[in-house]
Parts: structure tokens; C-alpha cells; sequence
């Protein structure tokens, strides 16, 4: 069993160089020993990640070199790490090192996405102990998972979503979307679309949301599966451009602002225009724009409805009309 281990081991960190992520280079495998490049000055190895003292600005730019290593590690070396946290990573010369991929699977694993999932939690907990202002699990994990990010686009859309969660504080994240996220970390995605059981149910469902909302809550609704599959938020097709590089002005993940967007400049063919080929927009306006979306977003919150409350309030007359 060691030997097989040892060979998985080989195995991934060959995967990893090849897709460019910095790791011990494996040297030799001879039965169960596997001999690797070390990672140290002189004779003092690497210390783990977990005991090095980080500033708030080192540990940000380390929290964005990891997510672009955990991406990279999906899209291009197809695999889970299945155990990211601070103890597997060294720190050298400003550097971090992934170590440790023995247990990594395939992307295709039939548990990569939960393994990939619990990830995305152990780098988000370990970050906002230093105070970086990170992702949410569900936000991570699409980065992570979307087809639709590119090298070209890739910077855009980290500077937005990095500003998003700059701007998104504790009191602004309600119990209901902490309960949401909990969720998330625990429910089902299907891989493909082959493993959907009711997808015509799923597009009905998508379809009402955005009759009632033109903006599609992602914490709120219970479809998972749009972007490991490659889709729109609306299941209405492939998705092309990441949908958050589709709104003209960084808000919250939950889009309850593109409805504003989309009657300021952009009009009902707003998805087809990249956002490069969009006509410039002055500072100021784009600051009041933002200033106008946070206020819209804010008289929102107040008058919602939690969604345990409202599914027992769908949940009543049902119940007395069984009796």
C-alpha cells in the first residue's frame, strides 16, 4: 500500500511541474521511497506555511497565488488536492510550495468536487485570520471550476471579484447567507450534465427566479452545477464570458444591482458586448453608479424576506389544506 502511495505521489508532482506549480521535484522512485528536490537554505528545510508570520499585504498576495495554483491545478494538471490547508504548503524566499498531493484525485473523482470544495474552506479560514478580504467558499470554488475564465480575462476578473469582497462586510453577510454557505459546502453537484436528474425542472425554476428577479441570487438559488458544467446562471446556454465580467461595475456576488446595469448603458444585449469593446465611462460616474447600486442593494436587504421564513409561509397553506 506504501509503495502504491509512494507512485501516486510521483505520479501527481509530475503533474504539477508540468503545469507550471511550484513543488518538490520528483527525483527518483525506487519501491516505496520516493526521493524529491529539497526545498530550504542550506541545511534548514522550508518551514510550513502555518508557522510563518505574515503581514496583511504578504498574506494577500500569497492567498492570490494560491487560488491561481488551485485553479491551474484543476484546469491544467486535472486534479483535487483533496488536503490544501497552511500544513501542506512551505514557504521559501517569499515563495510557497505545494507539497503533499498523495491523496490528490482526478478532476473527475467522484468526490473531487467535495474534496475541492473543503479546499476553498481551509485556504478562505486560514486567510481571514490575517485579515485578507477573501472570496466565499461558493465564489472560490467557481473560479476555480469556470471554463469560461481565460489567461486574458483571468486578471479582470480576480480585480473584481478581490473588490467585491473588499467591500463585503460581516454585517452585510446575514445569517441566512452564512447558513447558505454551509450548505454549499455540504450539497450535491453533479460533474455533467449526464449526471442531472431533472433539467428541465432546473431550467422552470431559473426561468421564475428571473421573473420575479431579473438578478439571479447565487447564494439563494439551489442549482450548483451551471458552472462546473459550462453554463449560464440561467441554464439558457454555454456561458462564454465569466458572469461577472458580463456587469459593467464591481457589486455584490448576488447581482441584486443588474438590473440598474442593464438599463444604464448596456441595454438587452449586454451579454454579447466584452466589456473592452464597451464605450469608456468616467470615474465619477462609474463611482456614483457604484454609490447608487450599494443604496439599491441596501433598501433591499432591509425589507427581505429570509428564505426559512418564506418557505413556511409556502409551507402553511399547504398544511391546512391537508387537514
Amino acid at each position: 500500500m506504501v509503495k502504491t502511495w509512494a507512485e501516486k505521489e510521483m505520479r501527481n508532482l509530475i503533474r504539477l511541474n508540468t503545469a507550471g506549480i511550484p513543488c518538490p521535484e520528483p527525483v527518483m522512485l525506487r519501491s516505496h521511497v520516493l526521493v524529491m528536490a529539497f526545498i530550504g537554505k542550506n541545511d534548514m528545510p522550508a518551514p510550513l506555511l502555518k508557522n510563518v508570520p505574515l503581514s496583511e499585504s504578504k498574506a494577500r498576495e500569497i492567498y492570490l497565488d494560491i487560488i491561481h495554483y488551485m485553479r491551474r491545478m484543476y484546469q491544467d494538471a486535472r486534479l483535487v488536492h483533496a488536503d490544501l490547508s497552511e500544513f501542506n504548503i512551505l514557504y521559501n524566499n517569499g515563495q510557497i510550495y505545494i507539497i503533499d498531493v498523495s491523496q490528490s484525485v482526478e478532476h473527475d473523482h467522484p468526490h473531487a468536487l467535495e474534496f475541492l470544495r473543503k479546499d476553498c474552506a481551509n485556504v478562505n479560514d486560514y486567510f481571514v485570520k490575517y485579515g485578507v478580504a477573501v472570496m466565499t467558499v461558493r465564489e472560490l470554488f467557481e473560479f476555480v471550476t469556470d471554463p469560461s475564465i481565460n489567461p486574458d480575462n483571468m486578471d479582470a476578473y480576480l480585480e473584481k471579484a478581490m473588490e467585491i469582497a473588499a467591500h463585503r462586510t460581516e454585517e452585510e453577510r446575514s445569517n441566512q447567507d452564512k447558513v447558505d454557505e454551509e450548505v454549499f459546502k455540504k450539497a450535491y453537484i453533479p460533474r455533467t450534465l449526464n449526471e442531472v436528474k431533472n433539467y428541465e425542472r432546473d431550467i422552470d425554476l431559473m426561468q421564475k427566479l428571473k421573473e420575479e428577479d431579473m438578478s439571479l441570487n447565487t447564494q439563494q438559488d439551489n442549482i450548483l452545477y451551471q458552472t462546473v458544467t459550462g453554463l449560464k446562471k440561467d441554464l439558457s446556454g454555454a456561458q462564454t464570458v465569466p458572469d461577472l465580467l458580463q456587469e459593467c461595475d464591481p457589486k455584490q456576488n448576488d447581482g441584486s444591482g443588474s438590473d440598474v446595469d442593464s438599463g444604464d448603458d448596456s441595454g438587452s444585449d449586454y451579454e454579447e458586448i466584452h466589456p473592452k469593446d464597451q464605450a469608456p465611462v468616467s470615474e465619477i460616474d462609474k463611482k456614483e453608479r457604484k454609490k447608487q447600486v450599494k443604496e439599491a442593494q441596501r433598501e433591499k436587504r432591509k425589507n427581505k424576506i429570509p428564505k426559512h421564513v418564506k418557505k413556511r409561509k409556502e409551507k402553511a397553506p399547504k398544511t391546512k389544506k391537508a387537514k
